[in-house]
């Protein structure tokens, strides 16, 4: 029987009392799973499940008139179905509600909105983006779905059109998610929404005053109006034999597959760094019943971004599932069989994957004399120094209202954020991007929320059992929220981070 067996059959009607003021209800036309819902005195009939990850939408939280998906947070319009805020790509199916005689029907589909055009003489006639990443793609989406017609072009140093990155340590490595599965869009969208998509293309020099860029096959491309997503690189490991083959990063779509190419040789390895990416990769390999040695300077991993209490459940999980902990020692030189570790240690390894860290990619930035601090400083506005050029993804710091602070984050989500206000602003908008940084990683079949920017903390107030893995922990400053991490406990995570809204914006 299929899941729309089993749940109310919306073309043959409800009682209107079965779904109250605030009501949400999973139901099915034909064969198509609906979610039925009154907010506000009216009814809506939307697709049932997220269209990122295919999250449960009755799951989620209606904010207004829209509902927030319960894992990552995307944010579709209830009236129109529009993914209003990613990473959500896709909008949701909409369906029409008939309420009569004390009953309530879905039975026609809603045709999908015109897009509006914007034709304006103060726009500008062409965008060009620096960069093929979250940032970067969304900026170009948001540019069409708000009507822009004029060129845009996106110039990408990678070879690959732009992909999920995140599920490339997590269900890619692990072997679970399909090749097909890992681009955003299909080839042809790019052509067909007259996005001029380049890729393996290295951008050398920014001329603002000619407004153009330098390539470096000698060429230029001119801008009226200039994003910057050129993202971050990961920090390479500097030891002897580091630069061996069997050594990887695991940053680009290109690093993951060569790592998916070698698996079939591998019987262990050795992950260099207790990061989101290592651990991650780490529980992929394990996953593929690769025995898996995890080396790191920490003494608890993860306890510096999320406290010892909640690193220690992490180390615990990985434990559990027959990872090797060497901590407080580094690799001190790699050879083709092992690596040998600064207490001593040798560790064989067919394998070894470096997750320490990445660097924001600032020197294109940096020599077209835009101002940098440790990234591409922007206002509230994602503006550059210089007008008319904005920057976005994990090279942006920015004046974050949450925490009081300048930050930069390296989180997918908030790029993809960044991103669509860019392109708003772009067109003329002046929209603050005011969003509070969400992330996620996935451990198996755990997956941690982080919502917020904690640095630095003087209490962490704990709901739940971290050590069971259900929890919700605030982190505070001075009796300031700053950040919530959580597991099995979506639905207070999105009420955590529509709290932190209402505080910021009092």
């Amino acid at each position: 029987m299929s899941d729309a067996d089993k749940s109310c059959d919306l073309n043959q009607g409800i009682a209107s009392s079965q779904l109250p003021e605030g009501g949400m209800l999973a139901g099915h036309v034909g064969e198509t799973e609906v979610l039925l819902l009154r907010n506000g005195g009216k009814l809506y009939a939307i697709g049932a499940t997220c269209t990122h990850y295919g999250a449960p939408l009755i799951d989620g939280l209606v904010v207004g008139d829209t509902i927030r998906c319960p894992w990552h947070h995307a944010c579709f319009q209830l009236s129109n179905g529009d993914a209003a805020r990613p990473p959500a790509l896709h909008d949701l199916a909409c369906w029409k509600v008939e309420e009569n005689n004390g009953m309530i029907f879905v039975r026609e589909p809603l045709p999908k909105p015109s897009q509006p055009t914007l034709a304006s003489a103060t726009l500008p006639r062409s965008v060009v983006i620096v960069g093929g990443g979250a940032a970067g793609n969304m900026a170009a989406e948001t540019l069409r779905r708000e009507g822009y017609t004029g060129s845009i072009t996106m110039l990408s140093a990678d070879a690959d059109a732009p992909y999920d990155r995140p599920a490339l340590s997590k269900d890619y490595l692990a072997g679970h998610a399909q090749a097909e599965w890992i681009p955003l869009r299909s080839p042809d969208f790019y052509a067909d929404h007259q996005i001029d998509l380049r890729l393996g293309t290295i951008v050398v020099g920014i001329d603002k005053a000619a407004k153009e860029l330098q390539l470096e096959d000698g060429s230029h491309v001119p801008y009226d109006a200039l994003l910057i997503a050129t993202g971050a690189a990961p920090v390479r490991l500097d030891v002897p034999g580091a630069d061996l083959p069997h050594v990887h990063v695991l940053r680009s779509l290109a690093d993951c597959q060569r790592l998916l190419d070698s698996m079939e040789l591998v019987s262990n390895c050795v992950v260099v760094g207790a990061s989101f990416i290592g651990l991650e990769a780490a529980a992929a390999l394990r996953q593929r019943d690769i025995e898996v040695h995890v080396v790191a300077p920490d003494s608890i991993p993860m306890a510096r971004i999320m406290g010892p209490a909640i690193g220690e459940m992490v180390l615990e999980l990985h434990k559990s599932k027959g990872v090797f902990f060497h901590l407080q020692t580094k690799p001190a030189a790699i050879n083709r069989e092992a690596v040998t570790l600064e207490n001593g240690e040798t560790l064989t390894a067919d394998l070894v994957i470096v997750g320490i860290g990445v660097r924001p990619l600032t020197a294109l930035a940096e020599a077209a004399g835009l101002a940098t601090d440790r990234g591409v400083l922007v206002n509230e506005f994602l503006e550059t120094s210089e007008a008319g050029i904005y920057a976005a993804g994990d090279i942006a710091r920015w004046p974050d209202r949450h925490s009081g602070q300048s930050i930069r984050v390296e989180h997918w989500i908030v790029a993809e954020r960044q991103g669509q206000t860019a392109a708003r602003n772009i067109l003329g908008r002046r929209e603050k991007f005011d969003a509070v940084p969400f992330f996620w990683t996935q451990h198996y079949d755990v997956s941690i929320n982080y919502l917020g920017h904690a640095e630095h903390w003087d209490r962490i107030d704990v709901d739940g059992d971290i050590a069971a893995r259900d929890f919700i922990a605030t982190f505070l400053q001075n009796g300031k929220k700053l950040a919530v991490v959580s597991t099995g406990r979506d639905r207070e995570t999105l009420l955590a981070e529509v709290a932190m809204e209402n505080e910021s914006s009092g």
